[in-house]
């Protein structure tokens, strides 16, 4: 038995120092994948790829009751689904008037076109989209979490899914274009 399904047994039994002894195992592929996500995002983003993982990993485990993981595969697709809602509740903070989300970006040089859809939007515009997409194709849903905020590859993917290769790519491929299409009205 592997030590991450050991600690996951001792979390499910109600064992108080079990969770602690989990983030030591899934931190660093935690915080590689929050560090992708955020690389893709505009210089100046004040949240940072450890303050991801903590969030998200307090997220999974700070809880009434204890949360359930079927495989290693099942805690990060919940970690990826945290990530993600972090990441779209800190857009819609810097959208808010009070965080300057009503303020126009303008140009240092007049030269320059004006910045007219900020990272935050595109994120928001994503989201919206993908919870629309999951309502209709939730295995594939579940591919873009994975790929897109959590960083996995498609055969990584597949495995944590539990599916072939080949319908990781399927979905992957119909998930893309069906967000684009959407996205683009």
């Amino acid at each position: 038995m592997s030590e991450f399904t050991e600690i996951i047994q001792a979390i499910e039994a109600g064992d108080p120092q079990a969770s602690d002894q989990l983030l030591p195992v899934v931190y660093d592929e935690l915080r590689k994948l929050a560090g992708v996500y955020l690389a893709q995002e505009q210089p100046g983003q004040t949240l940072q790829a450890t303050a991801l993982v903590h969030e998200a990993y307090l997220r999974l485990t700070d809880g009434e009751k204890p949360a359930s993981w079927n495989s290693r595969g099942h805690f990060f697709a919940a970690a990826a689904i945290a990530i993600r809602r972090i990441l779209i509740e800190n857009a819609n903070r810097k959208r808010r008037p009070k965080h300057g989300g009503n303020l126009v970006k303008q140009p240092l040089n007049d030269d320059l076109p004006l910045v007219h859809v900020s990272f935050q939007e595109d994120l928001l515009d994503l989201h919206a989209a993908l919870e629309k997409f999951a309502d209709v194709h939730p295995e594939a849903a579940q591919v873009v979490d994975l790929v897109y905020f959590c960083g996995l590859t498609l055969p990584e993917t597949a495995e944590v899914m539990a599916i072939s290769p080949r319908t990781v790519s399927r979905h992957w491929e119909y998930a893309r274009t069906w967000l684009l299409r959407e996205m683009r009205g």
